[in-house]
């Protein structure tokens, strides 16, 4: 069975080279950062944490179809709650 025929969490199993193009800023922003060396580690890091990002919105996007969208003003409080700060209704998350 090869690594194709398996299921795999995200920063498990095997690695695999692919090519990828980015744009010329774009890979010298990382190579900046990395170096030369670390660009593949990066970007699996960059790439785990988009699709822990995509698996949340599917998850809130579930939760609205089900219980409706979060009330603002209840947000908001909440937020001042755990930051200890005021609440500011209506202002962007």
């Amino acid at each position: 069975m090869t690594g194709d025929d398996m299921d795999f969490q995200p920063g498990d199993g095997p690695t695999s080279g692919i090519s990828v193009t980015l744009t010329a800023g774009t890979l010298q922003a990382i190579r900046e950062r990395v170096g030369k060396r670390g660009v593949s580690a990066y970007l699996e890091k960059a790439a785990q944490r988009q699709i822990e990002r995509d698996n949340l919105d599917e998850l809130i996007a579930d939760f609205d179809k089900t219980h409706g969208p979060a009330d603002p003003d209840a947000v908001a409080a909440k937020r001042a709650r755990l930051t200890g700060g005021a609440s500011n209704a209506g202002a962007a998350a």
